[in-house]
């Protein structure tokens, strides 16, 4: 990673001029869009990521974009629960959510670690509003219900977890148009007024369908989707995504976000990116660049 003082010695003013050149045909082309940002991993817990990411933020609000924020928080809910004495039990790579659990979900989602998010935009000059998918009854929700893999045909019950069934984009709409940046944390309101856990990715995705937006990207700890020798595999459609799940090039914790992300570019998604965000600044290097900085998924 560079900071700002060995920016200024390795490039030439003439240098630094054409970098911010090249931005402007993406600026542009941008104006007035809506970019859904999950935003998670590292990128949220290392502390020049968290002001990087903030500020390139605030950056695309001032050229004309419309960011809007899903955030995560699982390492902050699992030490919250350690502290209180309880412990953290996953079923299929997913948080067994009881009562109290979710009391501590929505504590730490909507609480903890989305004002943290919002100071910090709004402290480099960016005027953000936090929310839940609960205020507005914005996102909508039904228990989930997954396959039990020792009873064919069966279901599992993992408590307050839940799948969306819609969402209100009327809330973030107004904020979008009065220059606010929304951002949300993934818990949903069900029929009865019940809280549910919902994963980000999946909110983020069903987000950016719901708000047409321009792009989603899929902040990981990872480059993007790699192929069985490490190198980065970029400008992928659907055909390409399910022969490498096939192959078992695809696996594991990569699934659900490349599910996430075809669904919403068959869904009017212009395009999905899944980027590292352990890579300062890799938002704008996504939006600004030519190449960018990850795997980008397309429809056809």
């Amino acid at each position: 990673m560079t900071d700002s003082s060995s920016f200024h010695s390795q490039f030439s003013p003439a240098d630094k001029a054409h970098i911010l050149s090249e931005a402007l045909p993406f600026i542009q082309r941008f104006f007035k869009k809506t970019i859904v940002i999950k935003y998670g991993g590292n990128a949220m817990t290392d502390a020049s990521l968290k002001e990087g990411f903030a500020r390139d933020v605030v950056l695309l609000k001032l050229v004309g974009m419309n960011p809007v924020i899903v955030h995560g928080g699982g390492p902050q809910i699992g030490d919250l629960l350690k502290r209180v004495g309880k412990q953290s039990e996953f079923i299929q790579g997913m948080r067994v959510t009881d009562r109290e659990t979710m009391d501590v979900v929505e504590m730490v989602l909507g609480g903890l670690v989305n004002k943290e998010i919002v100071n910090l935009i709004n402290q480099h000059g960016g005027k953000a509003v936090g929310l839940t998918g609960k205020d507005g009854a914005m996102i909508r929700a039904k228990k989930l219900l997954i396959d039990d893999r020792d009873n064919v045909g069966g279901k599992l019950d993992i408590g307050s977890v839940g799948d969306v069934t819609s969402i209100d984009p009327e809330l973030v709409e107004l904020l979008d148009g009065h220059d606010f940046i929304p951002v949300i944390a993934p818990v949903g309101v069900g029929m009865d007024g019940e809280s549910y856990n919902i994963n980000a990715d999946l909110v983020a995705g069903k987000l950016a369908e719901t708000l047409r937006a321009e792009k989603l990207i899929l902040m990981t700890n990872t480059p993007g989707v790699l192929d069985k020798e490490g190198e980065l595999l970029t400008g992928l459609n659907a055909e390409d995504v399910h022969e490498l799940i096939e192959n078992g090039t695809i696996y594991g914790g990569m699934l659900p976000k490349i599910h996430c992300a075809l669904d919403a570019v068959h869904n009017g998604v212009q395009t999905a990116h899944i980027i590292d965000g352990r890579v300062k600044h890799a938002l704008l290097l996504e939006v600004l660049t030519k190449n960018g900085v990850g795997t980008l998924i397309k429809r056809g």
